[in-house]
């Protein structure tokens, strides 16, 4: 698992919502990442979050993730996905909305790896702003 994060460009993490955090088995396996020197930092890959609840209350295990990310110095992708449970049947995604705003968010995960892995030094400030824009302009 660490080798697949050390080579990854960017990532995504999901979890349900349980007791107004993240699952208990994403939070261990967090737990558990260690590499050799006992750190595990994630700098400046983009981290896209997304949560699965019955409604928006999902923004609090997207927000328990988030402090995760900054903890390992990862960046969280400004733009999130809180999924409400109705948009799946059968483990597949049902709802157009939620199948667009997945993709927005894979796109932007994306993009900001290619960005990070160009730019040696990148301009965070700049990159939000264009994911703001991007959103906006798809919305």
């Amino acid at each position: 698992m660490v080798e697949a994060l050390e080579s990854a460009d960017g990532l995504l993490w999901s979890s349900p919502l349980y007791q107004g955090s993240v699952a208990g088995s994403f939070k261990n396996a967090l737990d558990w990442l260690h590499l050799p020197s006992g750190s595990v930092y994630l700098t400046d890959k983009p981290i896209g979050l997304i949560s699965v609840s019955g409604g928006t209350q999902g923004l609090q295990a997207i927000n328990a993730m988030e402090f995760s990310v900054r903890a390992l110095r990862g960046w969280a992708v400004p733009y999130v996905v809180p999924v409400p449970r109705a948009a799946f049947e059968e483990d597949r995604v049902v709802d157009p909305s939620v199948e667009r705003q997945l993709k927005m968010l894979g796109s932007e995960v994306v993009r900001l790896a290619e960005h990070f892995t160009v730019h040696e030094s990148p301009d965070h400030a700049t990159e939000c702003a264009r994911a703001r824009d991007r959103v906006a302009a798809a919305v």
